[in-house]
């Protein structure tokens, strides 16, 4: 809690060191490397969705380098240098927000400002968050700049579109991409944030908020945060489901199944049941084609067939064809003015494509019988069966 009032738990369990970054170990290991063989780049490209800690370990980085007696990795958090970044109140490391400030005229006076030596740090770290909001004025006036900066000026973009970001710039930063971070270590990390914050949730809960993060931690955080206010200090998944309008895990393994035996009623029935309950729909078609995907990647695995969907296994062929089918109807569900309907005819189309056949392996089948046959008929010819000589010279 900070003294000013209520801090919510995306800040207040903002990483402050390498250490607490979570599922970025390749970004953490190669800055550390490079503080520890004194390898520092002048320029730095962090690159991924959003709240996977890009800003975050651009403010870690610069704690590193401008920390009592620094440069260093393993600084200490209530170092005062470090607390002034942390509190956005050290004058070497500036934040600039790209969106707002993306004109010529402002990079123009971030480049004449850089040639000022340190206040207080050993190093002037320029954050750029969103830097693909520059306009290409504003990219062109910085590339000189930053292809030789002062020696005490280190810069670090930041941006969830890299492809906006020009090539030049791109050529001139080390870049480093940040993946999503999977479900179980956003789960752990919730774990412990709601053991500190004394909060009781089930397993269940935690699983589908991870679901919703779609590898964000930030969002993770904002979602716990919001479901503590909703339910007090005790969450289940129930709650989950009802304020987010999810559907459950067991209930996206029925309309899987309903889907892979082609019970149409079924389907028909489960999507009643969910859009009466004011399930989310669009949610609903992603989730059950993650659910399809991992019956496809399973049949992979087994060699061509997978019973994961339920009842008779169905090939990789079906599976990739259902899950196309799905993947077709997203624009339909999501813009159509009829979310349901379309959603029930992309279940059903999802169904017929599965059993339907492709041409060329039909082809490749008939190919293979017709090879076969000849051989037989010939293995008869050869024999010495006295029946089937007589047969042939019957007719």
């Amino acid at each position: 809690m900070s003294s000013t009032g209520y801090q919510v738990i995306a800040r207040k369990w903002r990483p402050q060191t390498f250490d607490d970054v979570v599922g970025q170990d390749h970004v953490v290991r190669t800055l550390k490397n490079a503080i520890a063989r004194n390898r520092i780049a002048h320029a730095y490209l962090f690159v991924g969705p959003r709240g996977t800690g890009k800003t975050s370990t651009a403010r870690i980085f610069a704690k590193a380098l401008n920390c009592t007696d620094g440069p260093k990795a393993d600084f200490d958090p209530n170092d005062p240098a470090c607390k002034a970044i942390a509190e956005g109140s050290h004058l070497d490391v500036i934040e600039i927000d790209g969106a707002s400030n993306n004109g010529v005229d402002q990079v123009r006076d971030l480049r004449d400002t850089v040639q000022y030596a340190p206040a207080q740090g050993r190093y002037k770290v320029y954050i750029i968050d969103e830097v693909h909001m520059l306009s290409a004025a504003a990219f062109n006036a910085l590339l000189k700049t930053l292809e030789e900066p002062p020696g005490h000026v280190k810069f670090v973009f930041a941006t969830t579109d890299p492809q906006k970001v020009l090539p030049t710039i791109i050529s001139r930063c080390q870049r480093f991409d940040l993946k999503p971070i999977p479900p179980d270590l956003i789960i752990a990390r919730l774990k412990q944030i709601a053991a500190s914050e004394k909060i009781t949730i089930s397993a269940a809960a935690l699983e589908c908020i991870a679901r919703m993060a779609d590898g964000g931690m930030r969002d993770a955080q904002s979602i716990l945060d919001q479901m503590i206010s909703f339910c007090g200090t005790d969450i289940s998944e129930a709650d989950v489901l009802d304020v987010y309008g999810l559907v459950s895990a067991e209930k996206i393994a029925e309309l899987a199944g309903a889907l892979a035996a082609g019970d149409h009623r079924k389907i028909v029935a489960i999507v009643d049941d969910c859009d009466t309950n004011g399930r989310d729909l669009v949610r609903l078609l992603s989730d059950l084609q993650a659910f399809v995907r991992a019956a496809l990647l399973d049949a992979i695995a087994q060699g061509g067939r997978s019973a994961k969907l339920g009842g008779e296994p169905m090939t990789t062929e079906q599976l990739t064809r259902m899950l196309d089918a799905l993947r077709e109807g997203e624009g339909a569900v999501k813009l159509g003015l009829a979310e349901k309907i379309n959603f029930e005819v992309t279940l059903l189309k999802a169904v017929d494509a599965s059993r339907s056949r492709a041409i060329d392996s039909l082809i490749k089948e008939l190919a293979a019988l017709a090879e076969e046959t000849p051989a037989t008929e010939a293995g008869a010819q050869g024999s010495g069966d006295p029946d089937l000589q007589n047969e042939k010279k019957k007719g």
